[in-house]
């Protein structure tokens, strides 16, 4: 079969005609390597994924790792197979185009509309969303060329994620690296699932968004906790991120990749939770308290490991209540600013979240029951959002990525409106 041919979904092809059909664009850069762990998660969840890389790219990484991969040919220039027109065809059947690494040179070839290869040519024809992944040296990302070709991306309605920060080539670090391709993926998978990239609403907005669980230490080796992972919450960070936002993320006892482009500040007990949440929502627009801080700590902290008494009882611990930060934010909340709560309830969960909406004085509550394979630790998540005026709206099952953004499209009605009533989606 010809490889056009092998990448349409026809009645007569091998490949299911529901599976979404993904371009990886491989720029010439040292972090290609990476796009193969990127490919990796889009094969694994479903999608048929036709490799391009550029000639540059393919002295990285060669086609017959990427064919192995992708189970599909790879070619990068216009001429192979020509009878099919691949560098029409190509976008035109894309239900998503990824560039990942997006060189300097390559976003300045997009930006300007070139097509002196097959990527360049796909592009141009391509209707589907399409994300940029950049990498490269922080000198050439801070670059005035760089920055209007970037800007320009973005205004023809590309999502460019913002690059990471860390260890370039050589002995050099900086702002340049290529984000986590964990990171990548969600971003590209929300954009599949949203048929187009987030709307650039919380452009110019500052979002303060907590994530994670607190330990509340009782001796040097033992604390209280909970079970929060942060997923949601740096969910919350990563689709505020990609609609624009200024992002600042408070994390609390997270094992995580950091979400490209997002400001992390670390936080372990309730009481470091509250101060730097406090502090970083001074200026916040939106305030989203996706963190499980513990309700209780121990009263007194022992400076030594606790040990086993010779009759093995155990001993008694006195704990005492840790600071409602939500409610605190709700009572110094400016005009105009959004508080979002959260309510993780085992039963009456819409009675205990109305209870907490009003006494929190939040502008909605984002509601979860929790149990085995619900909420905590999982990759998807379902939701009941209530708004402060008594209106809600249900989120079935999803990714955690995609139960983030359907929030954000309410939060972005009530910033627009100054309403507090959350119409269905």
């Amino acid at each position: 079969m010809a490889v056009i041919e092998r990448f349409f979904v026809s009645a007569q092809d091998a490949v299911p005609r529901q599976a979404p059909q993904v371009i990886l664009g491989v720029g010439g850069g040292i972090a290609a390597y990476k796009a193969c762990e990127l490919l990796r998660l889009f094969t694994e969840s479903g999608c048929q994924v036709r490799v391009i890389p550029t000639a540059s790219a393919l002295r990285f990484v060669g086609a017959p790792t990427w064919e192995a991969l992708s189970g599909q040919p790879v070619a990068d220039d216009v001429w192979s197979d020509a009878r099919h027109v691949p560098h029409v065809a190509l976008g035109r059947a894309a239900d998503l185009v990824v560039i990942a690494p997006a060189t300097a040179d390559l976003l300045a070839r997009a930006a300007h509309g070139m097509a002196d290869d097959l990527l360049t040519n796909t592009l141009l024809t391509a209707r589907a969303p399409v994300v940029f992944a950049p990498a490269m040296h922080t000198e050439m990302w801070e670059h005035p060329a760089t920055v209007e070709n970037v800007a320009t991306l973005r205004r023809r309605g590309a999502l460019v994620i913002e690059p990471a920060t860390g260890r370039l080539t050589g002995a050099d670090t900086g702002k340049g690296r290529l984000p986590d391709p964990a990171e990548i993926f969600a971003l590209a998978r929300l954009a599949l699932a949203r048929g187009s990239v987030p709307p650039q609403d919380l452009t110019g907005r500052h979002v303060v968004v907590t994530a994670g669980g607190t330990r509340e230490p009782l001796d040097p080796v033992r604390y209280l906790g909970n079970r929060s992972s942060g997923k949601q919450g740096y969910a919350f960070a990563r689709t505020a991120m990609a609609r624009g936002a200024r992002v600042t993320l408070v994390a609390a006892n997270v094992s995580l990749p950091t979400p490209p482009g997002v400001e992390v500040v670390r936080a372990g007990t309730a009481e470091e939770l509250r101060k730097a949440t406090v502090e970083a929502a001074a200026d916040a627009d939106v305030i989203v308290m996706a963190a499980a801080p513990a309700d209780f700590r121990p009263a007194a902290y022992q400076s030594e490991k606790i040990k086993k008494s010779a009759d093995r009882s155990a001993p008694t611990i006195e704990l005492v209540t840790t600071v409602d930060i939500a409610a605190e934010l709700g009572a110094a909340k400016r005009p105009g600013q959004v508080l979002v709560a959260f309510a993780a309830e085992t039963h009456d969960a819409i009675a205990h979240a109305r209870e907490k909406l009003a006494r929190k004085r939040a502008d909605l509550i984002v509601v979860n029951e929790v149990g085995p394979g619900l909420a905590f630790g999982t990759e998807d998540n379902a939701a009941t959002v209530i708004g402060a005026d008594g209106s809600s709206v249900e989120l079935p099952r999803r990714a955690k990525d995609e139960l983030a953004d359907a929030v954000w499209d309410l939060i972005g009605q009530s910033l627009s409106s100054d309403s507090s009533s959350f119409p269905p989606l």
